[in-house]
């Protein structure tokens, strides 16, 4: 799971821009806990294990964090753009014996209609598929899952040559992934809150 610490007037700033750093920083706080409060809802029934990747807190803070949260493993996103800072995270976990073997699946903390049964489509999609996207409204991903067998590669085509922040952020993955012999599948369309649009379109 990556999650940025929700620090007044260094997070969601352009949510900020329409109500204010207070009130996009609390927001920001309530995603990620609602996304740690689904998550844990099938780590309860041994499903997954879930992995926090923290930007924005050094590492005693995050670990008080993570504690905070519930979760036992917690790493730091260091430094780099979002698919460099995405490989360390499998290159790390892939130490913990749960990532042998089993599949890998990211998940940001902007999605307030996130839900377990996302989680559970992406397992069961997973049995079928290598690769499991969730497209966003921006053009991006809400989600990315790798499957077992891709994770046994060097994995490294989905974070290369990614304009990040454009609105093609999606095609350009599939494009990466259209050289090797891959299985992929999608699940459905949501809102990334990045901004007071992404909101009102919700409503």
């Amino acid at each position: 799971m990556m999650a940025k610490w929700h620090a007044y007037g260094r997070c969601k700033n352009r949510l900020s821009k329409g109500i204010g750093k207070t009130c996009s920083a609390n927001v920001q706080r309530k995603m990620t806990e609602h996304t740690v409060s689904v998550a844990k809802s099938l780590e309860k029934k041994g499903l997954i294990e879930i992995s926090l990747a923290i930007s924005g807190l050094g590492f005693k803070k995050s670990k008080r964090w993570s504690n905070e949260l519930g979760i036992k493993n917690f790493n730091l996103q260091g430094k780099g753009c979002l698919g460099e800072r995405m490989r360390r995270q499998i290159l790390i976990n892939k130490k913990f014996s749960f990532t042998k073997t089993r599949a890998f699946i990211f998940i940001g903390t902007d999605l307030p209609d996130f839900c377990h049964m996302d989680l559970l489509n992406t397992l069961k999609k997973l049995k079928k598929n290598d690769l499991v996207l969730g497209p966003s409204n921006d053009g991006g991903y809400w989600l990315i899952a790798f499957s077992k067998r891709l994770l046994s590669t060097d994995l490294y085509l989905p974070f290369i040559n990614i304009k990040w922040g454009r609105e093609d952020v999606l095609k350009q993955t599939i494009n990466n992934f259209s050289s090797m012999n891959l299985k992929h599948d999608f699940l459905q369309r949501k809102i990334d809150i990045d901004t007071i649009n992404d909101i009102e379109r919700r409503e």
